[in-house]
């Protein structure tokens, strides 16, 4: 393989290895995937049966949007990681990396019917720039590959109902940062839900404010990067002394 795809697999183990470390992982289930720019149709994804914690930059299975391999591989593709993730790589021409968790406060929040508020700025960012796709059962249907990309539109994040969330990232750090973020915005806003059914007077910004945030964080507004770029060297400086097998 040339050195792009070298390098993008090492970027890809990390994501995952990082997903694992923050615990938004579910056990060998859900996935990460990153589009191959020089292979059209062609995008890498988890083997079926490794924890996150495992993963490597050898170990991932290449496959087209059909779901075929299209490099020898003794390992399978999760059913619904192939349906969920040629959908959106198919379906949007910026979707270089897409990730799908079944976080807990995420999915928690996926089940409430305003979805996820703005009670902290973590969540501003998401402000106008999130889709629902309601609930359909395992994503193992073709035939819901379309009602993805719809609900997920020009969007950043899609919250699957009752399921877990997703991230498009034009970059590896910006899918992971998006997630990471959106975790810790459910988990707020949780916690600020719980305080409020206790009794606590919740204080809310106006709509204009918050929808300022929002343009802020995702015009890149000041000294604001797009998600991941000024993080991904500290994740990585931090893994390389945790365990750097995930370049393996």
């Amino acid at each position: 393989m040339d050195e792009r795809e070298k390098a993008l697999r090492v970027e890809l183990a990390a994501c995952y290895r990082l997903v694992a470390h923050y615990g938004l992982d579910d056990l060998i289930y859900n996935h990460i995937s990153v589009r191959l720019p020089d292979e059209p149709g062609h995008f890498l994804i988890n083997p079926y049966g490794l924890f996150f914690s495992e993963i490597n930059a050898s170990c991932f299975v290449k496959i087209d949007h059909d779901g075929n391999k299209v490099e020898p591989s003794d390992h399978p593709v999760n059913r619904a990681g192939f349906v969920i993730h040629s959908a959106i790589h198919a379906g949007r021409a910026d979707a270089h990396c897409v990730l799908h968790t079944h976080s807990e406060a995420a999915t928690a929040v996926s089940a409430l019917e305003k979805g996820l508020e703005p009670y902290s700025q973590f969540a501003m960012r998401y402000q106008g720039h999130t889709g629902y796709h309601d609930y359909e059962g395992v994503a193992l249907e073709l035939g819901e590959r379309e009602r993805l990309v719809r609900d997920l539109g020009t969007h950043h994040t899609l919250v699957l109902r009752n399921h877990g969330v997703l991230t498009v990232g034009r970059t590896v750090p910006e899918a992971f940062v998006l997630m990471h973020h959106f975790e810790r915005a459910a988990r707020i806003q949780l916690a600020v839900q719980a305080a409020a059914g206790g009794g606590a007077c919740v204080v809310l910004p106006s709509p204009e404010i918050t929808a300022l945030a929002s343009r802020q964080f995702n015009e890149q507004s000041g000294d604001i990067l797009p998600a991941g770029m000024r993080e991904w060297p500290a994740f990585i400086r931090m893994l390389d002394k945790i365990d750097p097998s995930y370049r393996d």
